[in-house]
């Protein structure tokens, strides 16, 4: 007992230097919680069953509890640092199998990509090797996905080809292009590795499918055209330009052609005729999936070494690649000759710092979206944060071999996903592969043709630009979002891919705030619904319906298996038009809240919301000014000379009904928002007050903040203390003495006896219980009746706080409270005003 009354102590002693504090600071604190005199109250909630219970609002220490992680918490974050600690103790030889057969697929497309890829970012081929090293060698430490492979990707290599040719543009000396990517490579991984410490991956969901689709098509395009000069042989301009300019540029100088555009364009050719005669074998012999498989995947080796040879056969006398007949690569160095600390100055980093949002996004969306994607495809599901980790300290550690930028690649990743990647170990498999490749074949690689690396990137950026039958369907879901893809596909081909990456997101989280802001409510109105199954309603197995004269079908007890279906009054969430839709109730309005309820829609909300209840109702006091200098301008009244009209057959404002059911959070703009309107409500509802009932709340910070605005409670408060009766949901308590448990017992008792003989058939399963008005419990007739036989009551308890009384579950119980405090008070004003005292 000790702990508790010093806690209680500490609490009172808190309590009163709060107060204390407040009557300082001169801060109101809040009166206006009815809770004393609701729940003092006998005729509130006199079900002598039902357990009561007064909801407690969330406090500030909670929430910083929350924000707080325990030692338990902690220690699960560091371990999450590392999740090959979860899976490495199991590992097997059928998993390493299926790695290696993996690995070494991925390693054979790796090589002649990541050296093709390296030429785009303006670099020696070797730095593309160093990449591909590092990215399948340290990633499997912090992966949380299986398939991905990250290395030197197209989109990533041009965007640091930009960049390295804007930072040296005007500067003399120049800064060598290797210190420029290495730089880049350690500030992006540390800007990515510090999101992903701090796990909020989470941000990578702002940006939504279209903005990557169009992002990954625009730069597709760009890198592909940028390309087909290499392919050709065609000299004399600058294939950085904007994607339309150098197409432009291509066909002035197709004159220019050399002997490199009859290996670039066999190539090329080449690549698809295998991948398409593969694709048609594998469905042809279905059996040899596999086989066509990888043989397909190793298209992109076997035309590299093929031209390879060719290249040496024609080539093999010169000493110097200037010297060759068509242009190949080159020295390539053996080993890792450019491993060390990368050059990390201020004034390094100062030239590419306006660069930096560009990069970061291509690291996160191009990674993260090939993840999620593949990790739905193969059923499991990636840490986005964590991924984020293993990028950055790729990217942080990569340079110090030499590494520059480089993230996860589509196409490497979907070819080990079907080469049947069991664990990201398969990285380690990779990077043996490239090892031997950096330290064996640098003498191979010299005679490589550049057409031939051109074919290959071409051929791989081609799968990246999104097919028209995807850009129908995003049409089908949502034609703005289309305008958004084509508006980031146009800027990528008439300016750069860093333009199109900033007008993609820009225009998403426009669309976004633009969808937000003009978010729509409806007004609800209610139906009596059935759900019918075959020829007769779900409960009512043994009533069938029979055909009336006009072909309808009439059922003969619909009464137990009916419920109130709300749908909006304009039908406009596509329900079937014919289907009328009545007014809950003269003076009850019920509104629905489509996109949450923050302060960015509030307004938009809440006026329509005004306007639609002016124009379905009268004010109560027709005339409530006395002087023609009392009326505001806007309420002008009746013309001169002419009278007010009294023949108006609209309701009077009653109530309002809010259905909060997509609504989780509110704030203080929105929530002053309902208060402004409350009270200009109340002033044309005069002498009456509205009433405000609230459904389907989902968040206890969301009821802290409209009981502190005077929701949930009928004002003004001292209203309470008259005789009215609010509805309350209740519900079981649950357990073997519950009303559901004991039917349950019943049922089976009878299928027993049943299958013994006893001829007594199944009874009907037990309703839930649904809501109770004080002294009444509701249950299934059925349940009722077996409970009355076993002389057994059910052990229920308030759903929610008794202390909240307009505060309820759903929109049912939520019409049926305002019905009975309308019809209440419609009573008392019947008796001349008095109020009607009723016996506990």
């Amino acid at each position: 007992m000790a702990p508790s009354t010093s806690g209680g102590v500490r609490s009172g002693v808190a309590a009163k230097t709060g107060h204390g504090l407040a009557k300082v600071l001169r801060i109101k604190l809040q009166h206006n919680d009815p809770k004393e005199e609701v729940t003092g109250g006998a005729s509130v909630f006199s079900v002598t069953t039902a357990d009561t219970f007064v909801e407690d609002e969330p406090t500030s220490g909670e929430w910083l509890r929350e924000l707080v992680p325990d030692r338990q918490e902690i220690r699960q974050y560091f371990v999450n640092l590392f999740p090959f600690l979860k899976w490495i103790t199991r590992y097997n030889s059928a998993w390493f199998l299926g790695d290696t057969v993996a690995g070494l697929t991925v390693g054979a497309v790796v090589v002649p990509q990541s050296m093709a890829y390296a030429a785009l970012a303006g670099l020696p081929p070797e730095f593309g090797l160093y990449s591909s090293f590092m990215g399948v060698l340290i990633y499997w430490f912090f992966a949380t996905s299986k398939d991905i492979t990250i290395g030197p990707v197209a989109v990533m290599s041009t965007l640091v080809g930009n960049i390295i040719i804007r930072v040296n543009a005007h500067r003399k000396p120049a800064i060598p292009p290797p210190v420029i990517a290495s730089a880049l490579a350690v500030i992006c991984g540390s800007i990515v590795l510090f999101i992903g410490l701090i796990r909020c991956g989470w941000i990578v969901d702002f940006i939504p499918l279209t903005a990557i689709s169009a992002f990954m098509t625009g730069s597709a395009l760009n890198i592909a055209v940028g390309q087909v000069p290499g392919l050709m042989g065609i000299t004399g301009f600058n294939t950085r330009d904007p994607t339309y300019r150098v197409t432009i540029n291509i066909l002035k100088h197709l004159g220019r052609t050399k002997l490199d555009a009859a290996l670039g364009l066999t190539a090329l050719a080449m690549l698809y005729l295998i991948r398409s005669f593969c694709r048609f074998m594998s469905k042809r012999q279905p059996n040899r999936h596999k086989m066509w498989f990888f043989i397909s995947t190793l298209r992109t080796a076997f035309v590299i070494l093929l031209y390879t040879l060719i290249s040496w056969l024609v080539n093999r006398h010169v000493k110097s690649a200037s010297k060759a007949r068509f242009k190949i690569l080159g020295t390539v160095p053996r080993g890792f000759k450019h491993a060390g600390a990368p050059v990390m100055t201020k004034e390094i980093v100062k030239s590419f710092t306006s660069e930096l949002p560009a990069a970061v996004i291509v690291l996160l969306i191009e990674h993260i979206a090939i993840a999620k994607s593949f990790g739905r495809v193969n059923n499991y599901t990636i840490n986005p944060s964590q991924e984020l980790v293993a990028i950055g300290i790729t990217n942080l550690l990569g340079p110090f071999l030499g590494a520059y930028p480089a993230t996860g690649s589509f196409s490497r990743t979907a070819i080990k996903s079907k080469a049947g990647v069991r664990t990201p170990f398969a990285g380690v498999i990779t990077s043996i592969l490239v090892l031997l490749a950096i330290y064996a074949l640098p003498r191979v690689f010299f005679f490589i043709p550049t057409a031939g690396l051109s074919a290959v990137i071409i051929h791989a950026v081609g799968d990246l630009i999104t097919p028209p039958d995807t850009v129908y369907k995003f049409w089908r879901i949502s034609p703005l979002e289309v305008v958004v893809f084509f508006a980031g596909v146009i800027v990528t081909v008439f300016t750069s891919i860093e333009n199109g990456i900033y007008v993609t997101v820009a225009c998403s989280a426009g669309l976004l705030l633009f969808r937000v802001a003009k978010a729509q409510g409806r007004f609800l109105g209610k139906v009596i619904g059935h759900s019918v199954i075959g020829d007769h309603h779900m409960g009512d197995e043994d009533k069938h319906g029979t055909l009336g004269d006009d072909g309808t079908e009439i059922y003969p007890d619909t009464a137990g298996t009916s419920r109130n279906i709300f749908l909006p009054i304009d039908h406009q969430d596509g329900s079937n038009p014919e289907i009328g839709v009545e007014s809950p109730y003269p003076g009850i309005f019920i509104y629905r809240f489509s996109e949450g309820f923050n302060y960015p829609n509030a307004n938009n909300y809440l006026d329509y919301l005004a306007a639609y209840i002016f124009k379905h109702t009268r004010r109560t006091m027709l005339d409530s000014y006395s002087k023609l200098g009392d009326r505001p301008w806007n309420e002008p009244g009746p013309r001169r000379g002419k009278a007010i009209n009294t023949e108006d057959n609209r309701p009077l404002l009653r109530a309002i009904i809010l259905d909060f059911s997509s609504v989780n959070n509110v704030d203080v703009s929105s929530v002053q928002n309902l208060i402004d309107v409350r009270n200009q409500l109340d002033r044309y509802a005069t002498p009456e007050t509205v009433e405000w009932h609230i459904a389907c709340i989902n968040n206890r910070w969301t009821k802290r903040a409209l009981v502190s605005a005077g929701f949930g409670y009928p004002t003004p408060p001292k209203s309470v203390s008259k005789r009215w009766k609010p509805i309350f949901s209740v519900a079981e308590i649950g357990g073997r003495n519950s009303a559901a448990a004991e039917a349950e017992r019943i049922r089976n008792e009878r299928e027993l006896k049943r299958q013994h003989g006893h001829g007594q058939g199944e009874i009907t399963k037990a309703e839930a219980i649904t809501s109770v008005s004080p002294g009444t419990i509701s249950l299934g007739s059925d349940t009722a009746k077996e409970l009355g036989k076993t002389d057994k009551l059910p052990k229920v308890a308030a759903v929610h706080g008794i202390n909240r009384p307009f505060f309820h579950t759903d929109l049912t119980t939520a019409l049926e409270s305002a019905i009975l405090s309308v019809e209440r008070k419609l009573e008392v004003e019947q008796k001349g005003g008095k109020d009607i005292v009723e016996e506990p």
